[in-house]
């Protein structure tokens, strides 16, 4: 079962990962921010890149669906459908198991810089104003087509749960990451 999340509840978890990125990344040297803990695995800036392949799809995709679908005195709750559900619990950080990502949205091996973070923190902006004026959205409307497979829509609500639960994932990745290189750095 799926507790009920509320925008606000995600302005907050955005808030705090933007916060997070710049806190823990920013000052770390290219070097750093490329290391790899093996071949297969991501860099930390691999693991931002793959957040901003992302929010160049959902982040206008976002913004459409709640331009178009306000309501005056909307319900702030959402239900959850099957593929909503499925999405969540595929992503959320709690949940180890490896997924292979589709090819275009899979960063290994860029060569990547600074502006990916610089990037991911203009994503965080974009996504908070988002979820400010998904207040006054219908969070049920199924308006936000999946990025892999677009005849398959989520709800406003799903959809930005997913972005959010999504990218704690994938920072949380880039964290481990960083203590991996700070264990090798101190053997």
């Amino acid at each position: 079962m799926i507790a009920m999340t509320t925008p606000e509840q995600l302005s907050q978890i955005i808030k705090h990962l933007a916060e997070t990125v710049a806190q823990e990344f920013s000052s770390l040297s290219l070097v750093d921010l490329n290391y790899k803990p093996s071949p297969d695995s991501w860099s930390m800036l691999e693991c931002l890149e793959h957040l901003n392949r992302y929010s160049r799809y959902y982040n206008p995709a976002l913004a459409k669906a709640i331009a178009h679908n306000t309501c005056e005195n909307c319900v702030p709750s959402i239900t959850y459908s099957w593929l909503g559900r499925k999405s969540l619990d595929m992503v959320r950080p709690q949940n180890m198991k490896k997924h292979k990502t589709v090819k275009h949205m899979n960063p290994n091996n860029s060569q990547l810089g600074r502006a990916t973070i610089e990037e991911f923190l203009q994503h965080q902006q974009e996504l908070a104003h988002l979820l400010y004026d998904a207040k006054k959205a219908n969070l049920n409307k199924k308006a936000v087509p999946v990025e892999f497979f677009k005849l398959l829509k989520l709800r406003i609500g799903e959809a930005l749960e997913f972005v959010t639960v999504h990218q704690e994932r994938h920072v949380q990745q880039a964290l481990r990451v960083k203590q991996l290189l700070a264990k090798q750095a101190a053997a």
